[in-house]
């Protein structure tokens, strides 16, 4: 069972009724996931090149590739969509889970008067709620940033920017927004529920453990170990979820109409299956378990801390 002190009211020093607290929380959130962004963007296009291309034997030579015939400017193509979305989507993870946390701590001490900690499945059930949530923003942000990722360069580029990628998308076959912006969106939220929900489970476990080994509120956890504890829940992130993201990033640019090769995410993970065999579904995970560490460091360091600090 969880300690106590991951109660975020009191374990980030207090902060008010819930409407307050959830519009901290999500102000925190944003905070992050600019962080998030501005650390993890160049390696997240390697990640997406190796998942969707068998040009780069390795993820040294995806970047090096991108390099010498890009320019180094390459590495953040597409950033203008996620800066301005991906803020929004940390914000939603962690103000819809800390919504989804007090909520279980209220019910579960309507049960059993005077026990409101949580169990780490609770978390886990909490984390997966947040991941829903946040698919319905990330599923087409990731979809239109992988596209402007994967385009070819110079003279060749289909889209002039993320605004014209989008209306492209929209019109693409006739198909509208959920069969052209949503493209992916079923195994988006299956990656979404199970990433964040062992995200936030890793990491409240490892700042709990912490407290309660040195026998001290969870407000005063180190930040260095803040970071460290935010990193390692990265990593278990994408361990848990990685499958489901190659699946994603497949459908999300896979062609349209009579170029479609992929016609329902069923028939991603079949085909992937058959020639690719398991390894298929792990293809880029090396540069993303590398971007893992200090971008989730990142993203919960500045959480914590711009909690911490307007509480």
């Amino acid at each position: 069972m969880a300690d106590s002190a991951v109660d975020i009211d009191a374990h980030e020093g207090g902060g008010g009724g819930g409407a307050l607290q959830t519009a901290k929380d999500l102000f925190s959130g944003a905070a992050g996931g600019i962080a998030q962004v501005l650390i993890g963007q160049p390696f997240d296009i390697v990640k997406v090149r190796l998942q969707t291309s068998n040009a780069y034997p390795s993820a040294a030579a995806a970047a090096a590739s991108i390099w010498k015939n890009e320019g180094p400017l390459a590495f953040y193509k597409g950033t203008l969509t996620p800066l301005l979305g991906i803020g929004a989507c940390v914000s939603i993870q962690f103000g819809a889970f800390h919504s989804a946390r007090r909520w279980l701590e209220q019910r579960k001490a309507g049960f059993v008067p005077g026990v409101s900690t949580l169990g780490y499945g609770e978390y886990y059930a909490a984390g997966a709620f947040a991941g829903v949530a946040n698919s319905v923003i990330s599923g087409p942000i990731e979809h239109v940033r992988i596209r402007l990722q994967t385009q070819p360069h110079g003279a060749g580029r289909l889209y002039t920017g993320p605004l014209d990628c989008v209306r492209k998308l929209v019109a693409a076959d006739g198909g509208g927004v959920m069969r052209g912006l949503y493209r992916g969106e079923a195994v988006t939220v299956m990656r979404e529920a199970q990433a964040y929900g062992v995200w936030f489970l890793a990491f409240e476990w490892l700042m709990n453990a912490d407290a309660a080994r040195n026998k001290i509120a969870r407000k005063d956890v180190p930040s260095y170990k803040v970071a460290l504890y935010g990193g390692l829940a990265g990593e278990a992130l994408w361990l848990a979820s990685y499958p489901f993201d190659v699946v994603k990033s497949k459908m999300q640019t896979d062609g349209f109409g009579a170029n479609q090769r992929y016609k329902t995410m069923r028939d991603c993970f079949s085909q992937t299956w058959r020639a690719e065999g398991a390894r298929g579904f792990w293809k880029g995970i090396g540069p993303t378990l590398l971007r893992a560490m200090p971008v989730s460091a990142g993203t919960f360091a500045v959480v914590e801390m711009t909690m911490r600090a307007i509480n």
